[in-house]
């Protein structure tokens, strides 16, 4: 799968809670793995006061994910 075939997604807890949809997506380069789907614009993260709180809130960590489709089915932390 494309890193842009996420964007746009809807991303749904395993509970049915609808957490948002994907806007970007964060990469660890080093480790070669996409780390968090993105709830909020990185253009909005760049100009955080506190980036590393925002990415906090308004991310889902990758290892989260059970199931991608047409959505994106999310377990719990």
């Amino acid at each position: 799968m494309m890193l842009s075939e996420l964007y746009g997604k809807r991303i749904i807890s395993n509970e049915g809670k609808r957490l948002g949809e994907v806007k970007g997506v964060m990469v660890n380069f080093e480790e070669g793995e996409v780390s968090h789907l993105l709830l909020t614009e990185p253009e909005r993260l760049l100009k955080s006061q506190n980036p590393r709180m925002d990415i906090q809130k308004g991310s889902v960590a990758f290892k989260r994910v059970k199931s991608i489709s047409e959505t994106i089915i999310v377990g719990k932390e």
